[in-house]
């Protein structure tokens, strides 16, 4: 096994706020590419359990055949924390925390602070604002949205969101670490749950509907979208992938900006309310017992 040769263009040293599936998944991303890759939590329990799930992350890349990087040294560029004192040095650091507003501008402004002026900082949300973030931030023009996919190691997009004072040389960088990571950007203005989420959640929504409303079951609607349509995954198996929470949460912000079409079905809500989000919870439209 060889070491990684770092594709040039990508920055050398990354941070990545939050180590759940979506940040060990961006923090995997730029490790198997030769960066060195910082992730912080918000404790050392989770910080550890952001270590391993990077690590098997890594070591599933070599078994795949993705990559053949020696794991050891792969591990070597990989450190964790629980400080934002430790983003000073980086170049990049992508904001990857829940889908909540308040949270995510206190920590994009906790990490702007502690970043050298030439640094760039992104956010991986799916549907918020990045207008509205960058408000919240003393340098806009070093801000954008970097929206990966779940999951990040088998997903070949990245939407990358710019706001309106994004610089132009940050919008070019953000292509060009897109490609380094073998991943195709799709280039997006600032706009409510930008293109892709905007779409996903307009067919899953209606998806909902229909099996609400009793027109076919949730099992037979996926199939026409994926023997139909070629959708890799049908809108409600996807849903769950993605969490009903989640899609819950981005839902309720476009009904709350574009209008009575992304009104939340009352049987996402409900399912929301008991419990039943999906993968993670091992029910959702579909049974993931086992």
């Amino acid at each position: 096994m060889s070491n990684p040769v770092r594709p040039a263009g990508l920055p050398g040293s990354v941070g990545v706020l939050g180590g759940g599936r979506m940040g060990a998944g961006i923090a995997h991303a730029f490790l198997v590419k030769g960066a060195d890759v910082l992730v912080v939590e918000r404790d050392e329990e989770s910080a550890e359990a952001a270590r391993e799930r990077v690590e098997s992350a890594a070591a599933k890349s070599i078994e795949r055949g993705v990559t053949d990087a020696n794991l050891d040294e792969m591990a070597s560029r990989l450190s964790v924390g629980v400080d934002y004192d430790d983003f000073r040095d980086r170049q990049l650091v992508v904001e990857a925390v829940p889908e909540d507003w308040d949270l995510k501008v206190a920590s994009l402004r906790g990490i702007e602070e502690r970043l050298t002026a030439d640094a760039y900082l992104a956010t991986n949300t799916s549907s918020l604002s990045v207008n509205g973030l960058a408000r919240e931030l003393k340098r806009p023009r070093n801000f954008l949205g970097l929206h990966f996919f779940n999951p990040v190691p088998a997903s070949t997009l990245v939407e990358v969101v710019l706001g309106e004072h994004t610089s132009g040389e940050l919008a070019a960088a953000a292509k060009d670490w897109v490609e380094a990571l073998g991943k195709t950007a799709v280039v997006v203005n600032d706009a409510p749950g930008f293109a892709s989420s905007r779409l996903g959640v307009a067919i899953a929504l209606e998806a909902m509907r229909m099996v609400e409303e009793g027109v076919a079951s949730a099992e037979d609607i996926d199939a026409a979208m994926v023997l139909g349509y070629k959708h890799p995954t049908g809108p409600l198996r996807t849903t769950d992938i993605v969490g009903l929470d989640v899609r819950l949460g981005i839902a309720e912000y476009l009904h709350s900006t574009l209008g009575e079409r992304f009104a939340p079905p009352q049987i996402l809500k409900d399912k929301v309310a008991r419990g039943e989000l999906g993968r993670k919870t091992g029910k959702g439209f579909f049974d993931w017992a086992g």
